[in-house]
């Protein structure tokens, strides 16, 4: 049976990439509805006709960079690699989509729940809003950290780790170095300097020699 209804009026990946680069650029709350109104050429009707409210849109456009620019932190689930190799495969991944002048400095799901000033949303409640835009990116961040954990664990596994490596003081150190990248990034740090950092972080984690 064919839909009921009207088509859809919109292309919904470029509104999610509009507000996308918005939210990345300047955090959920200093966003503002007139800012993503402009950006995705949709009305305040349509926004919340289509996503239930700023939160809402904050939720999917969160979506559409994780599966894009975002993806880059994907390599660390990558088994065909050695675990090392997936880790740094990762942080310098990282690093380069972070620094890209195509798009906005850092990352946005490192900076975007976390930083900027209180733009009200007349149509929801401003702090159910803000609570739940910090709290979704609080679950991408803790995803990151657990992806990042099943990795050390696996190059325990593998012997490119002691047998009694701490893998929670490990990932902690790896997430802390990603997330800190954005306001290294953002503070006008060179690439290079940050791939170099990346390497100091990756000593700790020793490749066996063979051999000898």
């Amino acid at each position: 049976m064919s839909p009921v209804g009207r088509p859809r009026a919109f292309d919904m990946e470029k509104v999610l990439e509009a507000a996308a680069l918005l939210f990345w650029e300047h955090g959920y709350e200093a966003t503002s509805m007139a800012q993503l109104r402009e950006a995705t050429g949709l009305s305040s009707a349509s926004v919340y006709g289509t996503f239930g409210s700023k939160y809402g849109l904050f939720e999917r456009a969160v979506e559409h960079y994780m599966a894009g620019p975002g993806s880059v932190t994907a390599v660390v689930d990558d088994e065909s690699l050695s675990p090392r190799d997936a880790v740094a495969l990762m942080l310098h991944r990282s690093i380069d989509m972070q620094t890209d002048p195509s798009h906005p400095r850092g990352c946005l799901v490192s900076l975007a729940g976390v930083v900027g000033d209180k733009a009200k949303d007349p149509h929801k409640d401003e702090e159910t809003d803000r609570a739940a835009a910090h709290s979704t990116m609080k679950e991408w961040r803790a995803v990151g950290r657990a992806r990042i954990r099943a990795c050390v664990v696996r190059g325990v596994a593998a012997g490119e780790l002691p047998a009694d490596t701490d893998v929670d003081v490990i990932a902690s150190m790896i997430h802390s170095f990603q997330l800190g990248l954005s306001t290294q990034v953002c503070d006008g740090m060179p690439a290079q300097s940050l791939h170099a950092a990346a390497d100091a972080v990756l000593a700790v984690w020793r490749v066996p020699v063979h051999g000898g």
